[in-house]
């Protein structure tokens, strides 16, 4: 794993010729959403999702902000035809959820489908239950 710092864009990342699979801003800010929307990257984060788009690479942003206003929906329809994925922190609960680190697990393992990564965090919708974590007895 690499760290760069948000404001070096520099960086291999920047850059389409550089290979990913795609990637996933969360939280998402209406500030970043928006930059994103208009193509006015002023950091790494947003200049790597604008490579995400035109290159045609998975983008999965997860707002932060709620309720929505009707700028932010706006920039959440440009952006999703421009290809990106919004994806709400909205919990299914319809698991049993019973620990905030299960719904959190849930938004997770969503993100994680999106980007084509196997993940176990949650139980799937026709799955036999899961055995419980002793802490929750």
């Amino acid at each position: 794993m690499q760290y760069h710092h948000y404001k070096d864009l520099e960086v291999a990342i920047a850059s389409g010729s550089y290979k990913t699979d795609g990637m996933a801003i969360v939280p998402c800010s209406g500030g970043t959403l928006g930059r994103i929307a208009c193509g006015a990257s002023s950091n790494l984060i947003e200049r790597a999702a604008e490579v995400c788009l035109k290159e045609r690479r998975r983008l999965i942003l997860v707002p932060r902000e709620t309720p929505y206003s009707e700028i932010m929906i706006e920039n959440m329809l440009r952006v999703t035809r421009a290809g990106a994925m919004i994806l709400p922190a909205s919990p299914g609960f319809y698991a049993g959820e019973t620990r905030i680190e299960q719904i959190v697990d849930f938004i997770v393992s969503r993100v994680l489908d999106h980007l084509g990564v196997e993940n176990s965090l949650m139980q799937r919708y026709g799955e036999p239950a899961r055995r419980r974590h002793p802490e929750e007895d």
